[in-house]
């Protein structure tokens, strides 16, 4: 295709996470999360690391800001600690907290970076938990509603994009299947799909609430998607990959989209007995959130190659916490679909797909499915950086970008309407189970799994690519 372009209001972009950059873990009338306690259990994360101080975002926000300023950045996408707005979860809210996320956001504005923020991105209050197991109970939604609603009145008319979900398919499927997650539950596939139908209602009340105060922004929710590829031409291997589609991705996306999960799924899930239950009015409200959802968020890191698996097939696998490369192991779900190696494609460290093209088609997918609007809310490598002579060379994140930048240009020219593109991350962060080793920033940040470190920030080679990347509009690459 001929002129080969991004849009001249295209939002270059990158982001973070509350636990995972800010620290403060304690501070200014924060409330406890559930990571907040989840980390402290012994083996749960790479070597025992915590968010407790993280990359201290919280005191150097302004630093962290400047650099996306002299990069030229357009967008930055962070979360809001919900135990900062609201330390129990409900009833008093914290004004300091606000008064945090207030300053970020002007000092974003102040450089002409658009603030997208993201309501959820895992830190569960702790009360919340205590008080009636979270997530579990429908309680949970009126409480996350009320939260949002505070954040929409007090910054609804200085941020334009929000995002309600961060990943909602990795924090109930780490969180009730693997016991990777808070609140550490494996196998509870029935409560897996009940806490996924009031996360659904959580986001729909939102987004209504939202709509209702008649503000001028956007709001979606950001879905971690791996398009999946047949094995093979084997019709057996063709049905597994519907069977994945339907159960790993439309399920979730059908519902932001369509407010209603896809038949398949749902048939099974009866059958097995787990499905989601309706109560009066369910329907009703997930059908007219739909109607008002604005875009699709999309979390895109690798992509899934789907082959038949037996009954007696593999199940939920082992992953791949340390970087030492080949760690992972098979996984599926017997009777439907196992994923296995694409020999097409190179991993990561941490055994991840390398697959630029998968980028192209999950914009190329949503388009197709849903006709909306898309914000890429992440994209990275996560690797091992070498600080040699006060330098970052990471050409290989570099190479990885470029490579997915050039496959989403490619999408945008066959009609999909990409609003941004957030890398993952600005900064060196926490990276949950993974702890500090692997890094993901533009910018270095001296610290690792031990408390103690300098903090300070070193802009990596890949920060002055991204830079150029941004003025030229992504004709420089």
């Amino acid at each position: 295709m001929s002129n080969k372009k991004f849009p001249k209001d295209f939002l270059w972009g990158s982001a973070s996470a509350a636990y995972q950059v800010e620290g403060a873990y304690l501070e200014d009338g924060k409330g406890l999360t559930t990571w907040d306690e989840f980390v402290r259990i012994p083996g749960k994360t790479f070597k025992a690391t915590t968010g407790d101080v993280a990359v201290d975002h919280y005191h150097r926000f302004k630093e962290d800001v400047k650099f996306m300023a002299e990069m030229g950045l357009k967008t930055y996408r962070f979360s809001v600690a919900w135990a900062r707005i609201y330390p129990e979860g409900n009833g008093k809210v914290n004004e300091k907290g606000l008064k945090f996320y207030e300053d970020l956001i002007d000092e974003c504005i102040k450089y002409g970076i658009e603030p997208m923020v993201t309501l959820y991105h895992w830190d569960l209050p702790k009360a919340l938990a205590d008080e009636y197991d979270g997530w579990e109970s429908r309680k949970i939604i009126d409480d996350y509603t009320n939260y949002a609603v505070t954040l929409f009145k007090r910054f609804g008319d200085k941020v334009k994009y929000w995002i309600t979900m961060n990943e909602q398919n990795v924090f109930t499927g780490f969180g009730w299947l693997r016991g990777g997650h808070p609140p550490g539950k494996k196998n509870d596939e029935k409560m897996f799909y009940k806490v996924n139908h009031h996360a659904f209602l959580a986001h729909a009340k939102t987004v209504l609430a939202f709509k209702k105060l008649g503000l001028k922004g956007k709001i979606g929710a950001s879905f971690a998607f791996s398009p999946s590829y047949s094995y093979d031409c084997d019709p057996k291997n063709a049905i597994a990959k519907l069977n994945y589609d339907e159960i790993e991705n439309y399920w979730w996306m059908d519902m932001y989209a369509y407010g209603r999960y896809p038949l398949m799924a749902m048939k099974h899930l009866e059958e097995k007995g787990v499905a989601p239950v309706f109560e009066d009015g369910d329907k009703e409200l997930l059908l007219e959130a739909a109607k008002n959802f604005d875009f699709m968020g999309v979390n895109y890191y690798q992509t899934a190659a789907i082959k038949y698996n037996p009954k007696d097939g593999v199940g939920i696998g082992q992953i791949n916490t340390t970087g030492k490369k080949g760690t992972s192991t098979e996984e599926g779900k017997p009777g439907l679909y196992k994923k296995v190696d694409n020999k097409y494609l190179g991993k990561t460290d941490w055994d991840w797909t390398i697959d630029p093209d998968g980028l192209r088609v999950a914009c190329r997918e949503i388009t197709s499915r849903y006709y909306l609007p898309i914000v890429i809310s992440e994209n990275g490598l996560g690797a091992f950086d070498k600080l040699e002579d006060g330098k970052i060379h990471d050409e290989y994140r570099i190479n990885f970008l470029k490579a997915h930048v050039e496959a989403l240009r490619e999408a945008i020219n066959e009609g999909c309407d990409v609003l941004a593109y957030c890398t993952w991350s600005f900064t060196d962060l926490l990276s949950w189970l993974n702890g500090y080793q692997k890094r993901y920033g533009f910018v270095y940040v001296d610290r690792e799994e031990e408390e103690g470190s300098s903090m300070n920030r070193i802009p990596k080679d890949s920060y002055y690519w991204y830079k150029k990347v941004i003025e030229s509009n992504g004709s420089e690459l």
